[in-house]
C-alpha cells in the first residue's frame, strides 16, 4: 500500500498551503516518469480509479502542463496525488526531488492540493498483471496510465480504511 507523504518537504522547510486532498470529489493521479507521465482519475465518490492518458515528455522540453490543464478542466478534480519514486530503503533521491519540484509547479499553477504517495512497485505490479493475463508489455500501449491507476486505487483503498 502506498504511504501518503503529504506535501510537506523532507528538507525541513515549511509545508505548502495545501496538505490534504479532500475526501469528496474526484482525485487525479500523476505517475511521473522520465519519458512518460501516466494520468488516472477516480470517480466522484473516490471508490474506483480509471486510467485517463499517457503524456509524453520530450527530452529537453518542459512538462506538457497545457495538456494536464485540459485533463484537469475535463475531470475537475478536488485534489491530485503524485507518485513519489523512493529508493528501495524508502529514502528520497534525485528522482524524488524532481518529482516534488514538478508537483509544486502543478500545485502552484492549478491551486489544487497535491499529496505525494510512495509509488514503488506500481509499474512492476502492472507488468506482473500483464504477464499473468498473457498480455505483452512490449507490444501493448505504454502502461504509465495503468501504473497511475494502480497508485490511485491503492490510495483510495488505504484512505477508505
Amino acid at each position: 500500500m502506498p504511504r501518503v507523504q503529504g506535501s510537506v518537504t523532507t528538507e525541513g522547510g515549511p509545508p505548502p498551503d495545501h496538505t490534504e486532498v479532500p475526501n469528496t470529489g474526484r482525485i487525479l493521479a500523476v505517475d511521473w516518469g522520465e519519458r512518460r507521465v501516466g494520468i488516472a482519475v477516480s470517480d466522484p465518490g473516490q471508490i474506483v480509479a480509471h486510467p485517463v492518458e499517457v503524456l509524453t515528455r520530450r527530452t529537453g522540453r518542459r512538462f506538457p502542463l497545457q495538456r494536464l490543464r485540459s485533463i484537469i478542466d475535463r475531470y475537475r478534480p478536488a485534489g491530485i496525488i503524485v507518485g513519489l519514486p523512493l529508493n528501495a530503503e524508502g529514502a528520497e533521491g534525485d528522482a524524488a526531488r524532481r518529482v516534488r519540484e514538478a508537483g509544486e509547479i502543478i500545485r502552484h499553477k492549478t491551486g489544487l492540493p497535491v499529496v505525494y504517495v510512495d509509488e514503488r512497485m506500481t509499474t512492476a505490479r502492472v507488468r506482473s498483471d500483464m504477464r499473468r493475463h498473457q498480455t505483452s508489455a512490449t507490444t501493448a500501449k505504454p502502461i504509465d496510465d495503468l501504473a497511475a491507476t494502480v497508485l490511485l486505487q491503492a490510495f483510495l483503498e488505504e484512505r477508505a480504511r
